[in-house]
């Protein structure tokens, strides 16, 4: 029976109805986020049928913030994120204050209390991990200046949710709680003659900061070393534990040695690890589970909402969407346009914080707890974050359409070396191909960077898609024509005249992604001859289906070549 294993119960029931929504979802052209969270409520106790382990279901979700987290470590350097701290932590300061004015605005018109009202409006301030960094991950925009800002921003307001929640125990009699938790003064805090409320923030302080002066001293040293030595065992089981082990060991040790969140623990675990070689193996070890129990996170997103808040409180939930939404995305989109970014930056920053997650129901469960809000309050906040999580793929999509438009060219800045002024790069417009009869190359790494140059010896057109922006300024300098970002998305996709193409050349070694262009290419042109790579003989037969011309697989053609040149 289900409820004598509820963890493999929790485990296989929400994965396997998360597929089937998941996939439904995508059939209807809706993000397969949608999909996750329907399969929550399904399995949630408020519909009928199989309820799963609540409690089980939140500590899975929270595996998956720490490998997502873990992995925007990998490859956010401690450089990156101090290059953006004069915005995020202005930025987040302030648009978590206007969310909570907003917040406590709906609460009295509720008829709730200011501390309720208060906590309310914290838990609506902070996005999710989670949501936020699947955006930017499928936009391929984590490393770049709009990434580094939205994540550094999510930092700032992680380290201000810890604090709330070290905080809201003390000040519970305050906020009008029943339950009025207090913190003893003693030692040198007491001495002083100051309060319980300054000691907490105080020890708060002291442990953030020696989490991060550990992790930046002994961690910087010690997790790479570790990484090496194990690498050097040659056993790839063997590696893969180790990052497993890593990440969320160091979460789990913050958490419970020095009151950090498990986000941002496992956040400082890849940031030291980023400095290693092995960063790039490590993020790659990751992924497959990091994927799985991202999933359950949305899953458990669902299984917290009760549907009968839409029918007795409507107004108030519409509300709360609104702030989510709207409220807090204007007051983002204003503090960083007058911070002097450009428009795209600032509608980026918008669209990655329209939304709420995982801290907004710890905050709010533990309110509940201590008697602050009521279960209704609960209900809005679960109620806002499923609502925007649905529409934040949608909010990205519009931005994406509104962002290259009428960018303005940045200010010239001062060179450091010499003074000089020199202009800060600015995105490139792309605008459409002329290129008629030509060849179609994605990808230009290792592989597709030797195509191109037996393409240009043999003078044939070509022109190239590259999701690295920097991979592509020497053939800029040549005259080639590139595109960069996601080659899958249809904005891409139409720049490339697929109708008019030879060929198209898949030198990625992704085999879905692939697939997705095989399709999109044959339906634009029949008649075009796609050329393509794989890692195996089931990718090889998969494109095959799909209507590749050729597909080459590495081992194949590395085995025909020392065949060759044995006996010859």
């Amino acid at each position: 029976m289900p409820h004598e294993t509820p963890l493999i119960a929790t485990i296989a029931i929400g994965l396997g109805l998360a597929f089937l929504f998941g996939l439904g979802a995508q059939r209807l052209k809706l993000p397969p986020i949608v999909g996750y969270l329907m399969a929550g409520i399904a399995v949630g106790p408020f519909t009928p049928g199989f309820v799963a382990d609540q409690k089980l279901a939140f500590e899975l979700a929270e595996i998956g913030v720490i490998l997502l987290m873990f992995g925007v470590g990998l490859h956010f350097s401690l450089k990156d994120l101090l290059s953006v701290k004069a915005i995020a932590i202005p930025g987040a300061i302030g648009q978590i204050a206007v969310a909570t004015l907003l917040g406590m605005g709906l609460a009295y018109i509720l008829g709730w209390g200011a501390g309720a009202g208060f906590l309310f409006g914290l838990a609506l301030s902070v996005a999710s991990t989670v949501v936020l960094l699947r955006a930017l991950q499928e936009r391929r925009q984590v490393e770049t200046e709009k990434g580094r800002i939205a994540v550094g921003w999510l930092i700032v307001e992680d380290l201000v949710m810890v604090l709330t929640l070290v905080l809201v125990p003390a000040l519970s009699g305050f906020l009008g709680g029943a339950n009025q938790a207090t913190v003893a003064s003693s030692g040198l805090v007491g001495s002083l003659g100051l309060g319980s409320i300054w000691e907490a923030l105080l020890l708060t302080a002291v442990k953030v900061g020696l989490f991060i002066a550990l992790m930046l001293v002994v961690g910087r040293r010690l997790i790479p070393w570790v990484l090496h030595y194990v690498a050097h065992t040659g056993s790839r089981e063997l590696f893969r534990l180790a990052v497993l082990a890593i990440a969320l060991g160091v979460a789990y040790a913050s958490a419970n040695l020095f009151g950090v969140s498990f986000a941002l623990g496992a956040f400082f675990a890849g940031m030291v690890l980023a400095e290693s070689q092995l960063s790039h193996q490590a993020a790659k070890e990751t992924l497959p589970l990091r994927d799985a129990f991202a999933v359950l996170f949305f899953v458990s997103v669902g299984m917290l909402f009760d549907p009968g808040i839409l029918l007795a409180q409507p107004l108030a939930v519409i509300a709360t969407c609104f702030i989510i939404v709207l409220g807090k995305s204007v007051a983002a989109y204003f503090i960083v346009r007058a911070f002097g970014y450009p428009n795209s930056t600032a509608l980026t920053i918008s669209a990655s914080l329209a939304q709420i997650g995982e801290f907004s129901f710890i905050l709010v469960v533990l309110g509940l707890k201590l008697e602050i809000v009521s279960d209704m309050a609960r209900d809005l906040v679960v109620a806002g974050a499923i609502f925007s999580i649905v529409v934040n793929p949608l909010i990205f999509q519009a931005i994406d359409r509104l962002a290259p438009r009428d960018e303005p060219l940045p200010e010239p800045v001062p060179a450091p070396a010499t003074g000089q002024v020199v202009p800060e790069p600015v995105k490139r417009e792309e605008t459409p191909t002329s290129l008629n009869g030509h060849v179609i190359l994605v990808g230009h790494g290792r592989v597709g960077s030797r195509v191109g140059k037996e393409l240009q010896a043999a003078k044939v057109p070509f022109l190239v898609v590259e999701e690295d922006d920097s991979n592509l300024a020497e053939l800029r300098a040549q005259g080639i024509e590139t595109f960069s970002g996601p080659c899958g998305e249809q904005a891409t996709l139409d720049r490339l005249n697929l109708k008019g193409a030879r060929s198209l050349v898949l030198a990625i070694p992704e085999a879905f992604e692939a697939g997705h262009l095989v399709e999109a290419a044959k339906a634009a042109n029949p008649g075009v001859r796609i050329v393509a790579r794989a890692h195996s003989s089931e990718a090889v037969e998969y494109l095959q289906k799909l209507g590749a011309d050729v597909v080459l697989m590495g081992e194949e053609e590395l085995a025909h070549g020392l065949s060759r040149a044995v006996l010859a």
